[in-house]
């Protein structure tokens, strides 16, 4: 892959180029994978919230599904704002597809924004961990959710989601026949992959469905 197919994706995370080099020189499965889709990489939507909410729409349904509920939410509040969707009806949110639950999970969300109960400005410099364990006490908010927000949003370089359904398949489908992998087998695979899991993870996402997606 060359300079120039990397560089051809808008906002590329300044560690993409060094990533990518190292996982096409540690696994054979990248090496393969990444000059598929030189064209793009990982983006983030630049808002913490909405990419908080967009997650919790998505959890344990599909991507195409999550997207449908998603287009349909997003219209409601006037901005996709903590403060404007408190002011959402309940029946309004039903109505665009969220379960009962996930109603609850996302006025929670916009109560923790709306009430500074996070720590939002100093993320940047905060650890991993430390950012899993404040948004793991968000109501709707498992270490899965957590781990697509420092992915999508945050861009934290070494993230590996041992939880995503995706990951888990696309190891399964790339480096084991298809067949079914553990969490410890994923595990050893990503070892070639430090410390850019988040990337070799992305790549891993492509090759299960070849649009990006996005929180």
């Amino acid at each position: 892959m060359s300079a120039t197919e990397i560089a051809s994706c808008s906002a590329l995370p300044s560690y993409w180029q060094e990533a990518c080099r190292h996982l096409v020189k540690k696994d054979r499965v990248m090496k393969r994978l990444i000059p598929q889709f030189g064209k793009a990489c990982l983006q983030s939507r630049g808002d913490p919230f909405a990419t908080l909410a967009r997650s919790v729409v998505g959890q344990q349904i599909s991507v195409k599904a999550a997207q449908t509920v998603w287009d349909r939410f997003v219209k409601l509040p006037e901005l996709m704002t903590p403060q404007h969707v408190l002011h959402l009806k309940i029946d309004d949110m039903r109505a665009a597809g969220l379960s009962a639950r996930k109603v609850e999970y996302i006025v929670d969300l916009a109560l923790h924004f709306d009430q500074g109960a996070l720590h939002v400005d100093d993320w940047a410099g905060m650890d991993d961990e430390a950012i899993i364990t404040e948004l793991v006490a968000i109501r709707g908010i498992g270490r899965w959710t957590a781990e697509m927000f420092l992915i999508f949003h945050l861009m934290r370089p070494d993230i590996l989601p041992l939880d995503d359904v995706g990951l888990i398949n696309g190891i399964s489908k790339c480096y084991f026949s298809g067949d079914t992998v553990s969490r410890s087998d994923a595990r050893e695979v990503a070892l070639a992959w430090a410390p850019y899991r988040t990337v070799a993870t992305w790549y891993i996402w492509r090759s299960l469905d070849p649009v990006p997606v996005s929180y």
